[in-house]
């Protein structure tokens, strides 16, 4: 591995270098992932580390440096369905394991990433770019549901029905796990998203088949080194690696497997489309988390500071990139200039810079595709008539996968962000008069993620809430995302719901026994 750099216009810097000039406090030794023991540049397939079958890796690099961090197995079909199988022959046993058992396996599973907690926040900021602090939050966010789903293990219910006729006879429903579970993550939350769906499958009792994005596998590989360390079964999980040529073989050997019984997919519209039709010829049991374009609406008797707070952390957590992001912002009349103007100066506050440095607010974008397309949604809306306010351009002063923080006002609903979905740091505000007007607004697109409502009038918040084909709603809240709460969209935002009690769901199956005797 590379000496790791911090790259300033023309210059780059080593983070030792970067902390003097500066003065400011970029860990070195521990941001090192030559230091850091739960690097690995293997894969983890039966309780072994193991190369792909061929031997060709692919290189993982820092999105903030360009870097390479470090190479991992670039694994074909062969090396998936090795995978499968180990998975299927472990399925058998952890399914017989009584749920206290399961449920302690897990829950040490937990206290291990609590004590491995800053080294896993490096590795992802460093692979995933997005800012340590956020990283730390997303530990801390993605742990508590192994820690909800040790407790769900122990709660997976049943019933006993006594039969309508026969005295003697009864009616036993059961819920037993579906069998393997094929697991394909996302780069923006490379630990959450694990953790939520193998949290929810282990608890159940089904082994998992995990094939993390190509972007961030090495955040996917150390929590296969804490799950090594609490001494889960050997196949009970097991993770996947490799490159975006080797994406179509490995995910179509995961849907078409007669032995994996249940998908779940978090990423594109486009790529679930896909991927559910696969599944079909198995009609294997599917969770599909797709895409978004959330609309935040704020009325003219909302809080507007409180507002401003919530559309921040909405709209730039994550520089943007995540599905619950908002991407439409739509003010009543009598508060727009107000709102546009607090929001423009918070927007002005923000600080892009790497992830790794405490001080930036917003890291770099996953690579320059996504800040092409943060251009081209820019550019749309000014083609239109909107107005930039803050920013607008990509900060190539600090590298190519970085943006500047941008607000665009007077968006009209014609233009591009209204129908697709930004991912990335760009706010378009967009002007309503009536609460008619923006409710079908906000249900023009075909995506029903996430949505955000701000008003004080009881009322309004109850009709609106209601009215909007959205599987989740924040009303004066920014952040609504909780392992306690089912998390999921309507229409082409996906199928099947993730966290809370109902997350397990999706990894058991409903078993009806008539007993007579």
């Amino acid at each position: 591995m590379r000496c790791l750099l911090v790259r300033v216009g023309s210059k780059s810097y080593s983070l030792a270098s970067y902390s003097k000039i500066t003065g400011q406090m970029v860990r070195t030794s521990s941001s090192s992932l030559s230091n850091n023991p739960l690097v690995t540049d293997k894969a983890f397939i039966d309780g072994k580390w193991v190369e792909a079958r061929n031997k060709v890796t692919f290189e993982v690099s820092d999105p903030a440096t360009g870097d390479c961090l470090g190479n991992v197995p670039d694994m074909s079909a062969s090396d998936t369905l090795k995978a499968i199988d180990a998975a299927k022959k472990a399925q058998r046993g952890w399914a017989a394991t009584p749920l206290k058992e399961r449920s302690g396996m897990l829950m040490r599973v937990k206290q291990l990433v609590d004590e491995h907690s800053e080294m896993l926040a490096e590795i992802m900021t460093l692979e995933s770019g997005k800012p340590i602090a956020e990283s730390r939050g997303e530990v801390k966010y993605g742990n508590s549901f192994f820690e909800w789903f040790a407790e769900e293990a122990k709660r997976i219910r049943g019933d006993i029905l006594l039969h309508p006729i026969k005295r003697d006879s009864r009616y036993l429903i059961v819920r037993q796990p579906v069998g393997v579970a094929a697991l394909i993550t996302p780069w923006n939350f490379p630990l959450a998203m694990i953790t939520r769906k193998a949290g929810a499958a282990l608890a159940a009792g089904c082994s998992v088949v995990i094939k993390p994005a190509e972007d961030t596998p090495l955040t996917a590989l150390a929590m296969a080194k804490i799950v090594e360390k609490a001494k889960l079964p050997s196949g009970v999980f097991n993770v996947v690696t490799c490159s975006r040529s080797n994406i179509e073989e490995v995910g179509d050997t995961l849907c078409k497997s007669k032995d994996v019984r249940k998908l779940s997919f978090t990423g594109s519209t486009a790529v679930g489309k896909h991927l559910y039709s696969l599944c079909s010829s198995t009609v294997k049991r599917i969770s599909l988390e797709l895409g978004g374009n959330a609309p935040f609406i704020v009325f003219n008797s909302a809080d507007v500071d409180n507002a401003i707070a919530g559309a921040m952390s909405s709209k730039f957590r994550n520089t943007g990139q995540t599905c619950v992001s908002t991407n439409r912002i739509f003010v009543q009349s009598t508060i727009y200039d107000t709102f546009c103007s607090k929001l423009s100066e918070a927007v002005k506050k923000l600080k892009c810079g790497p992830g790794i440095d405490p001080t930036s607010s917003l890291g770099p974008l996953i690579n320059n595709r996504a800040v092409i397309k943060v251009k081209e949604h820019v550019d749309d809306a000014v083609s239109r008539g909107a107005s930039v306010k803050v920013g607008g351009a990509p900060a190539t002063e600090l590298g190519p996968n970085f943006f500047h923080p941008t607000l665009i006002t007077d968006v009209p609903k014609d233009a591009l962000v209204h129908r697709d979905e930004t991912f990335g740091p760009m706010a378009a505000v967009t002007k309503f008069e009536t609460e008619e007007e923006v409710i079908e607004m906000a249900n023009s697109v075909d995506v029903g993620l996430a949505g955000y409502v701000y008003s004080s009038n009881a009322a309004q918040i109850f009709r609106v809430s209601e009215a909007l084909q959205f599987g989740m709603v924040g009303v004066n809240e920014g952040i609504i995302s909780s392992e306690l709460a089912p998390f999921g969209g309507l229409k082409e935002s996906g199928i099947g719901r993730e966290g809370s009690i109902y997350g397990i769901e999706d990894y058991l199956d409903l078993k009806y026994i008539n007993l007579n005797f």
